[in-house]
Formats: structure tokens, C-alpha cells, sequence
């Protein structure tokens, strides 16, 4: 079977799907891509995606890995005891502050410099409409965009950017392909963190009446968000099937949960991003 082909152009555009600690997959393809030093004119990043798109933008080889895997074997920042006792099922002191300012330091001036084109999405919860951020020059607002695209609904704190309250990217745009082709890049790579022909139901989510009750979209978009992605899934396919996009996903339905905490499953996952990556024939510009 011949090698699969991505040729780069000026027009192409990597996606980053989100999916929480699913997005080990995503570090493994992003480590693959700088070991080759594949750089994209432009890429776009949901929740875990702009996390480990940070590390890719600045050129942090194998951060994202120890982010994700290591350091959470070390300091296990995923618990039910950080929602009872903070608010949030992610230790985000942690994750937002301790990491990147002095854990495992975020080489802001290295992406603050390099050329192409980031931007991360969150969901306004005034509007249930996503919102597109390119900050590269602003520590504490890139901080602040990363953290509110990870802001898990029901799970964690409502975020802010500018004043303005904000959740996770993946409830009003999951997979932002739309975005990148509206914005002139229709050579795209997407990279998703579930397998082929997955869906989610299609069924409605009911929330409880008191839970964001100030902000009617934004549960009038979560109760959507099923059916919405569904959309979106079936978009890549399609144009996936034409040929007019390259997919890397996971081959095989995976056992990683969201808040998966099993480091040994994730690793398993990161060598499979990996290994998807390195079998794609990358032809520069």
C-alpha cells in the first residue's frame, strides 16, 4: 500500500480536535512533526489541542508529553479532590501557573517570534459562540485564552478573557476546520482524538435549571454540542473521502478517558500519535 501524502503549501492549515487527556495522541503527532521540523503556516488549537499547539508553536519538543504523562504520574492533577476542594476536577494553580512560570517553563519569547499564525478557541458564554484568539505577545492573556479553552463545562470554573466569562472551545466548535478555511487555508491536516466513524448520541443533554442560569446560549450550546460535532465529524469524512483533507486519528477505538489518569494507557496513546504521524509522507513546499 503506498505511503500516505501531505504536500505543505502556503495554504496549509493544521487542526487540533481537543478531548482532554485523549490529546496525548495530538502530542504524539505535534513530537513527530518538530523531530521533522515540519512548522505549519497556520495551525488552531480546542482546549487540550491549544494547550499542546503552544508547546508546538514554540518549538518545545516533548513538552506536552511531560506535561501531560509525567508530571501528572508526579503531582496527579486530575482528582475528585481538587472539585471538592477548589471547584474544578484540574488542579489549574498547577497547570496554568507552577507548570509554565516553573515547573517546565514556557519558552514564551520563542513563540512570541516565530512566524506562523496560532490561534486557540474558546466558547463565550453570553453568546455560546465560539471566539478565535491569536495572543502571542502577553503572557498572563495567552494564559488566560489556554486556560478558558480548558475549562471543562459542569466540571470547572467559568474562565475570563478581557473581562469576559468563557468555557472550553470544544461546546460552540470542536473541530474548527471552518475556521481555517474561511481564513484561506483549505490544505489542511486534521488531527482528531477518537477513531474513524466515531459519533457521539445524538440526544440532547439536559442540564439542570440552575446550573448556568445567567447564560441561556451557552446551555442552549451544550445541550447541542452532541449533535453539532456530529456535523462536524461528518464534514471531515466527506471531504476526507474526496481527498481534499488528510486525517490522523487513532486506528482503533480508545480506552483513554477524558480525565484518564492510567499514565500507562496514555503513553500507549502518545506512541500511537507517534507512529500515525511518522507514517505520513510529508512533502515540503
Amino acid at each position: 500500500m503506498a505511503k500516505a501524502q501531505y504536500r505543505m503549501s502556503t495554504k496549509s492549515g493544521l487542526i487540533l480536535e481537543g478531548g482532554g487527556m485523549r490529546g496525548v495522541f495530538t502530542c504524539g503527532v505535534l513530537d513527530n512533526l518538530m523531530d521533522r521540523g515540519i512548522r505549519f503556516p497556520y495551525t488552531i488549537g480546542v482546549s487540550a489541542g491549544a494547550c499542546n499547539g503552544l508547546s508546538y508553536l514554540s518549538g518545545q519538543r516533548g513538552r506536552a508529553k511531560y506535561s501531560n504523562i509525567d508530571l501528572l504520574d508526579k503531582h496527579h492533577y486530575i482528582s475528585l479532590k481538587h472539585l471538592i476542594f477548589k471547584g474544578n476536577i484540574m488542579d489549574f494553580d498547577l497547570l496554568f501557573d507552577d507548570f509554565p512560570n516553573r515547573i517546565i517553563p514556557y519558552d514564551y519569547p520563542a513563540y512570541a517570534n516565530c512566524r506562523e499564525q496560532f490561534e486557540m478557541v474558546t466558547t463565550d458564554c453570553r453568546t455560546g459562540q465560539a471566539c478565535y484568539f491569536n495572543e502571542k505577545h502577553d503572557p498572563q492573556r495567552i494564559i488566560d485564552i489556554v486556560k478558558a479553552s480548558s475549562s471543562l463545562p459542569f466540571v470547572s470554573p467559568i474562565s475570563y478573557v478581557d473581562g469576559v466569562p468563557m468555557l472550553d472551545g470544544g461546546i460552540a466548535d470542536s473541530i474548527p476546520l471552518l475556521r481555517a478555511r474561511e481564513l484561506g487555508f483549505d490544505n489542511n491536516l486534521v488531527v482528531l482524538t477518537r477513531n474513524k466513524g466515531y459519533r457521539k448520541a445524538e440526544r440532547a443533554l439536559s442540564i439542570p435549571p440552575f446550573i448556568y442560569r445567567k447564560y441561556p446560549l451557552l446551555r442552549r450550546a451544550i445541550q447541542h454540542r452532541n449533535s453539532l460535532y456530529n456535523e462536524q465529524i461528518s464534514m471531515v469524512e466527506q471531504l476526507e473521502s474526496e481527498g481534499r483533507l488528510i486525517v490522523l486519528r487513532p486506528e482503533r477505538p480508545i480506552e483513554v478517558d477524558r480525565i484518564e489518569r492510567n499514565t500507562s494507557k496514555l503513553l500507549a496513546l502518545y506512541d500511537e500519535g507517534y507512529t500515525c504521524a511518522a507514517a505520513l509522507d510529508i512533502i515540503p513546499q
